[in-house]
């Protein structure tokens, strides 16, 4: 609803509305809250602005999407200086009339554009949905992997299984079709998984090498990133990457292409299968945004079998994003907000974990958290653990 408008013109006659303090059965604490909410400057969402953002989010998300998609945001930001028309707009965006003006007024809503007398400009919150990294990448995954997944949220958390991944493709989990993943979902999943990741590597190798080892397993190692930074930092390192056979497949090819497979070798595995095992021999065992693909109880399954190949001197380097440890209000939201894209799409039991709840973890697999880093790269937390005095070696199997 528009607020009320001063009018250079007579108004129509009109019956007064009584006042709040007129009625004797209004109590003083509603009349308060409502001269209050009259006061309340423009940009201060309250409690019933936020419900209503909350119930057209969808809608509204659509909108920034299509927004952004076809470049009206773009034209926006390239006219700051003197705005933009509605009908400049469709011009530029090959857009009719009607489509600008539906697209910008929800763009009113979520505060994306402002208008000044016909014309149109961008906000700040314009320039981050247009320009900034982490956001592109957000909008881009919610859109292609999560947005029809999360109609089945209810039934997800009902049944404990990713329902919304049938949306997807007929797997049971989102990583045994990752390999299959049709686009753009199979991009967009890539991209989000890499953008939190890519910059924190560099951050962490100089930790990983400081023992200076000769054999790193990396276990979930994806696509190999992180065996192929492992590689340029150590021209001695050998890696060893532990995955679903699909995905090593996937991590052959990249490894290869980078002219560096010599070094690498490659162990298929199930981690949640009765007989799986991990290889030993390795100095460092790396995870790095793995655990969290796993339920509490499957967690602590596969740090045991870590724990059964470690020596000594073995260290286990956990690398993954606490919501808790977080330190912006915007990354706690992303983190919480992608717990539910496990919930609904990826396995149906894991999330995006608490510190204290990882820890809880490594102690019950027998290990112990020697030193923590927080804040690394973009909101990560690097655990180093080794095996706790006494515990006992054996992984128990795991269960779904």
């Amino acid at each position: 609803m528009s607020e009320p408008r001063a009018s250079a013109g007579p108004k129509p006659a009109v019956a007064r509305a009584e006042s709040p303090e007129s009625r004797p059965s209004e109590s003083k604490t509603r009349v308060a809250a409502q001269r209050a909410a009259a006061a309340r400057p423009r940009g201060r969402p309250d409690a019933m602005h936020r419900a209503q953002l909350l119930a057209w989010a969808p809608v509204l998300f659509q909108a920034a999407w299509v927004l952004r998609e076809r470049g009206l945001l773009r034209e926006l930001i390239a006219r700051v200086a003197q705005g933009a028309s509605v009908d400049e707009l469709a011009t530029a965006t090959d857009t009719s009339p009607y489509g600008v003006t539906v697209l910008l007024e929800a763009g009113l809503a979520t505060d994306l554009v402002v208008q000044q007398e016909g014309r149109f400009r961008p906000t700040a919150l314009a320039y981050l949905v247009e320009r900034d990294p982490m956001t592109r990448a957000n909008m881009n995954f919610v859109q292609d992997v999560c947005y029809r997944a999360m109609g089945h949220l209810g039934e997800a958390i009902a049944s404990g299984k990713p329902a919304g991944l049938a949306e997807l493709g007929p797997w049971s989990t989102v990583y045994a079709g990752l390999a299959e993943l049709g686009e753009p979902a199979r991009t967009s999943w890539l991209e989000f998984d890499h953008f939190y990741s890519d910059d924190s590597f560099p951050l962490v190798l100089p930790q990983v090498f400081s023992s200076r080892p000769a054999r790193v397993l990396d276990v979930g190692g994806n696509t190999g990133k992180f065996a192929l930074a492992c590689l340029g930092y150590d021209p001695d390192v050998r890696i060893t990457v532990a995955d679903l056979p699909g995905q090593l497949e996937s991590c052959r090819r990249e490894v290869e292409q980078a002219g560096d497979g010599r070094r690498v070798s490659y162990h298929p595995v199930d981690l949640l299968a009765l007989d799986a095992a991990l290889p030993a021999g390795h100095d460092v065992i790396w995870m790095s945004q793995f655990l969290c693909c796993f339920s509490e109880v499957e967690v602590v399954h596969i740090l045991r079998l870590a724990r059964s190949v470690m020596g000594p001197a073995t260290r286990l380097l956990i690398m993954d994003n606490f919501w808790d440890r977080q330190q912006t209000r915007a990354a706690e939201v992303v983190l919480q907000a992608a717990s539910l894209y496990f919930t609904c799409v990826a396995n149906g039991n894991s999330r995006l974990y608490d510190s204290g709840t990882l820890r809880r973890c490594v102690e019950r697999a027998g290990l112990e958290i020697v030193d923590e880093r927080h804040g690394v790269g973009l909101g990560h937390s690097l655990l180093e653990c080794r095996g706790a005095p006494g515990a006992a070696t054996g992984a128990a199997p795991g269960g779904r």
